[in-house]
């Protein structure tokens, strides 16, 4: 069970991403804030979505710092069959889990320092998580396991009580050969299941990029620098007060512990499918003696075939479960760094239009466990968590083109394309294989100097994953969305200015229905996301 139990709930990637890939944030500025469509607009945030155009920035030094706050939900409406065993669920097989995503201070610096055709940049940035989220009632996933015990415990009752019917069937036949009927072990009779969860995840990605560009001309600018990510998480997992629901000898309902409650059940089991065992063994002899079967006979050796296979198997089930019959309490921290390049170019085309790419290549992550699972697991997605283990979590490529309109001077249109390379980095368990494309981003924006000191800016974003039924789960999940922002910059002096922008994503649904397949079990994934950003540019 403890097994079962930590493969769902320490997968959970609880990283708040709040705009862009899968595993990306690109919102490293209030600039992004207020219109996420920069990536050929020149300003210090380049530093981030278009360095090469920041060497178009006047001669100094540049300094940019941003503050970020970021509220997350996440909701899961999971449907499962075992739901209605459990005691706090009223009966229904519906039951919606939320997680809150909370991160409170998302920073970010970027400095660029233009001499010459030069331009010396440095950008400190979260590109990835950036929060915490805590699901106070667990996850869907591992309450159906929990759930799925009772089912196989109310199974072992069922078994029990047609193996009552099947003794008192052959008690004649028996007695017919001098043989006494085995006694079948009645089960206590279990009606569900109640139990306690709890999992908290934090993940921090943080940033570090290095670079340069250089002004080839008035039109065109090129640059190269390097990413250096330093990840971090640490994931706590509960699961406690497992109890089993049962009807007593006086018919009440009464709780009793899981743990003191299972050493007797694979006892009972073992007997009771000696009991078949022997029911087959009379049968097999009646058929020998006299040839063949009546058909009522014919029936109960089929029921009992398939009941003993059934037990037989629920004998090893159960022997694993007692092995974990205290519930789950467990830490896992991970850290890991890795390093990649990153380059891009910058085209004039004259005052009205401007152009710019920026490519980031693969970073190769390999998170390494300092963890309280120490055993290797007999289900191998838990080895992913085992101490001393490197986990493949690689933030993939990204490609981003843009282009900026200025129709007039006071006001420029922006437009862009994300395009994350998702199914060409190396993820745990290959999980990027199961997605049906790369990832996509779309986005459109402008901007209005009302004067020389006031900016007012909106924009759009509109992101679509290559999500399968296959690839989603409730422990790590995105859902295709479209974002709006808006905000403005004021410019109090010649090298001071104020900025402060405001973001929101809608996510779409995403319905997996009987997943997996003839489970009866299905999922409705969506998010929310709200961030409220303040920033401040300087200038010498």
């Amino acid at each position: 069970m403890k097994a079962m139990l930590l493969s769902v709930m320490l997968t959970a990637s609880t990283t708040t991403a709040l705009a862009g890939g899968i595993l990306t944030n690109t919102n490293q500025s209030v600039d992004f804030l207020r219109n996420p469509a920069r990536d050929a607009a020149i300003g210090l945030d380049g530093v981030y979505s278009n360095p090469a155009g920041v060497a178009f920035l006047p001669e100094g030094f540049h300094l940019g710092f941003n503050w970020q706050y970021a509220h997350q939900t996440r909701t899961i409406t999971s449907t499962s069959p075992a739901f209605a065993l459990g005691r706090k669920n009223d009966g229904s097989t519906v039951k919606s889990f939320e997680g809150v995503a909370d991160a409170p201070c998302i920073p970010s610096l970027q400095a660029a320092y233009n001499t010459g055709n030069w331009s010396l940049q440095f950008n400190f940035s979260v590109p990835g998580g950036g929060g915490s989220c805590e699901f106070d009632d667990g996850l869907g996933s591992f309450e159906t396991v929990v759930g799925n015990i009772a089912t196989s415990f109310m199974t072992l009752d069922g078994m029990a009580t047609q193996l009552n019917g099947l003794t008192q069937q052959l008690t004649p036949i028996y007695q017919m050969f001098g043989q006494t009927a085995p006694n079948t072990i009645d089960n206590t009779k279990v009606i569900g299941y109640d139990m306690d969860g709890y999992m908290q995840g934090r993940q921090y990605y943080f940033g570090f990029q290095l670079g340069s560009a250089y002004k080839i001309n008035e039109k065109l600018s090129v640059y190269g620098g390097l990413r250096i990510l330093y990840g971090t998480a640490t994931y706590k997992a509960k699961i406690n007060n497992i109890r089993v629901r049962i009807i007593n000898n006086e018919g009440r309902e009464t709780l009793e512990d899981f743990g003191t409650f299972l050493p007797n059940i694979p006892e009972q089991a073992q007997q009771n499918a000696a009991v078949a065992q022997q029911h087959l063994t009379l049968i097999n002899h009646v058929q020998q003696a006299q040839g063949g079967l009546t058909p009522e006979l014919q029936a109960a050796q089929t029921a009992l075939a398939a009941g003993l296979n059934s037990l037989q198997q629920s004998q090893g089930q159960l022997a694993t479960l007692s092995k974990y019959s205290e519930g789950v309490n467990l830490l896992c921290n991970q850290s890991s760094v890795g390093v990649a390049p990153v380059i891009g170019i910058d085209y004039k085309l004259n005052d009205q239009f401007n152009f710019a790419a920026k490519y980031e290549f693969k970073t190769q992550i390999r998170m390494k466990n300092e963890s309280t699972v120490n055993k290797a697991s007999e289900i191998p997605a838990v080895n992913k968590f085992r101490d001393g283990e490197n986990v493949n979590e690689d933030m993939p490529a990204q490609l981003a083109i843009g282009a900026m309109w200025s129709p007039i001077k006071p006001i420029r249109i922006n437009a862009g394309w994300h395009h994350y390379f998702d199914k060409s980095a190396s993820w745990y368990n290959n999980a990027q294989e199961r997605l049906d494309h790369d990832s996509n981003e779309f986005l459109l924006g402008g901007e209005w100097d009302i004067n020389d000191r006031f900016t007012v800016s909106i924009g759009g974003q509109l992101t679509r994953y290559g999500l399968t039924d296959e690839y989603m789960n409730d422990m790590s999940f995105v859902t295709n969305s479209y974002s709006i922002g808006f905000g403005a910059n004021y410019k109090a002096n010649d090298h001071i200015t104020l900025k402060a922008g405001y973001f929101q994503t809608d996510y779409e649904n995403y319905d997996r229905t009987d997943y997996p397949p003839l489970s009866g079990q299905s999922d409705s994934f969506t998010r929310t996301n709200r961030v409220l950003g303040l920033g401040i540019e300087v200038a010498l």
